[in-house]
This record gives structure tokens, sequence and C-alpha cells, in this order.
């Protein structure tokens, strides 16, 4: 398939700059595969659309204050730090990406706010990627407490405002637990204690697996042709406990259902030779657009995307093209809310 096949008209207006008031009651588009049906429900609904013995498989990664506000030595530049990996832990080396970059070179040295905290410039990596190390004494604990401190929430930058005390909780899932991840998986964010609560009083079973989310998730696709595109290899884990349990609901032709594209992206990128969930860990940097032949999830719960992004790509290609771009169609006149703080989609 073409890049273009994946442009919409997508108004500013949609683009949600905020959390909705509850998490649960975000609205919640369901798509049925089979009859192409589509209704308009509130995401506390989805309790209605699982029973007994089904599975849900959650990304419990957790977001961590990757953007940090240095100053450059010398001049007192004001830059911007957004970690994006760390590289060697003993020595506090990360990969990270800097604002304005043209500013910042090998050897250049930059101070966090009145910290102890000070990083030295290693290497280029791409146009604005370098390697940095932090020049600190002292325990681990220590530094990532002072990370925790001087960090601020990484909200997608086409959420035009200052992170905000309420988006340190709620640009998080309920269940996050394994830091590591520089933007949260969306599709988890509506999930309440309640919700969880309540899905296991109706024997449904809600399963973790790890995917830390990189940025490579929102990089823009530049080429016509997909087959062409190179995703961000994004670092992963599947427990042998959640692929016990999902290969059970398989046997048992129940429901399983992928909390997000990062936890399908995991789930794919783990298929055993029998067409089974096998427990794996590494890297990831399977792109999946249309067509694409799932093995192990046969439901999605997924927020609404970009125009021309990589989760558009996978959303289809699980949907049904025409399914989709239609659902989309649809959305943008109902005026559902986009992206990482918007509505969502329940495909089944």
């Amino acid at each position: 398939m073409k890049l273009s096949e994946f442009k919409f008209e997508l108004p500013e207006s949609l683009l949600a700059t905020h959390p909705s008031a509850n998490r649960d009651e975000s609205r919640m588009m369901v798509l049925h595969r089979d009859s192409g049906k589509i209704e308009h429900r509130v995401f506390k609904d989805i309790l209605e659309y699982f029973d007994e013995g089904d599975v849900m498989v959650v990304n419990d990664t957790k977001v961590f204050p990757a953007r940090l506000y240095g100053n450059k030595e010398k001049t007192g530049a004001k830059i911007e730090v957004f970690l994006l990996r760390e590289l060697n832990k003993d020595i506090h080396l990360w990969d990270v990406l800097v604002d304005p970059a043209r500013k910042i070179r090998v050897g250049n040295k930059l101070y966090f706010g009145d910290s102890d905290l000070v990083a030295e410039v290693i290497d280029n990596t791409t146009s604005r990627g370098r390697t940095i190390k932090f020049l600190f004494d002292g325990p681990d604990e220590e530094f990532y407490k002072t990370i925790n401190e001087l960090g601020e929430t990484p909200l997608p930058k086409y959420i035009k405002r200052e992170a905000e005390p309420e988006d340190k909780e709620r640009y998080q899932t309920v269940y996050a637990k394994n830091v590591g991840a520089v933007a949260a998986p969306t599709a988890g964010l509506h999930f309440t204690k309640e919700v969880l609560k309540r899905l296991e009083i109706k024997g449904v079973d809600v399963t973790p697996l790890t995917l830390h989310v990189g940025l490579g998730t929102f990089r823009p696709v530049d080429v016509e042709d997909l087959t062409k595109h190179k995703m961000d290899s994004e670092n992963f884990m599947v427990p042998s406990e959640t692929s016990e349990m999902v290969n059970k609901a398989l046997d048992n032709k129940k429901r399983v259902c992928a909390i997000g594209t990062t936890t399908m992206r995991a789930l794919e990128s783990s298929v055993s030779a029998s067409n089974r969930l096998k427990p794996n860990e590494g890297w990831t940097d399977r792109f999946i657009f249309p067509p694409y032949d799932f093995k192990i999830a046969n439901a999605l719960v997924t927020n609404f995307h970009m125009p021309e992004s990589t989760l558009l790509m996978m959303t289809a290609a699980f949907g049904g093209y025409e399914l989709v771009m239609k659902a989309y169609e649809e959305a943008v006149k109902e005026k559902y809310r986009f992206f990482s703080y918007g509505d969502v989609m329940l495909i089944l």
C-alpha cells in the first residue's frame, strides 16, 4: 500500500490537548469487522463486549519524565534535552535529542537547574540526536531521583502547552509498572481501577507485557512505498504467565484483545511456529500495515491516530482498510477527539 492512501482531513480542533474529565468516560467507537457495523459508546461500556475466559493484554511500561531543560556552559543558552534511552547504566550514558541542535557540539557541557547534574556531549547520532554522559557522583537511586525531580512529563509535541501537574498522573496508565517509556501506551489511559475490578469480577483476565514506547512511534513516514519505511526498534518483554494465559484463551476459542498498537507489536513479534504466543524479550522493529495476517489477538483497543501514521496503518491492517478509513471519516464528522489524550476505538 501507499502512504497517500492513509491521508485524511483532520481539523486541528479535534486534537485533544487535555484528557477527558474521567478516564473511563472517553467516547468509544466500536467496529464490528464481520458486519461492518459501527457503534458509538463510552469506554466503560467495554465490559459488555467481553466474557469469562477472554483475555486482555496490556502494556505495563511506565513513562519517565524524559524532557529536561539545561543550560549550555559559557553562553547559558537554554537547551531542551529529551532522554530517549539509557545506553550504559554504570556510566549514565544516554541517547538523547537536543533542541536547538545547531548549538550543541561534541565536548559541550550542559548544566541542569540548581542541581549538581552536569552532562557532557560525547557523540552526534542524527541531526538532532546526541549521545551524552551525565557526570554524576552518587548512588543510582539519587541519580534517578534527580532526573525525576528535574524532568517534565514528555507530552507529544503537538500538544502545544506546558506540561501541568495533572499530566504526571494522567499521561500514565493506572497499571504502569516498568519504567522505560518516553511516550504513554495511550489505549491504556482509559482504564480505571474500577473498570479493571469489574473485568476481574466478570472473569475477564487482564495480563501484562512490557514494550517501552520510543519516540519512533510518532516518527512520520516519508516514503510513498510503505515497504521502504523502517521502524525504530523498541525494547519489549512477554512473560511466560502471559503467554500461557493467552494460549489457553486461543485454545478455548476465546477473545484475546490487545490493548494498544504497542501491545499488538509485542504480540506479533513473539509468535511460535504453531501460531501461539511464546515468552520472549528483546527488540522489535516490526512494521505492520495492510495486508497483514494477525496470529494472536482477535480484538484491539486503540486511540484515534494521525493521518499517514504507522499507528493508523496497523489499525487498518487489523480492522480492514475500507472499514477503518470509513470509521475515521465518521469519527471526524462526529467530532471524536484524536491522539494521545483522545477517544478510543474497539475493533472486534
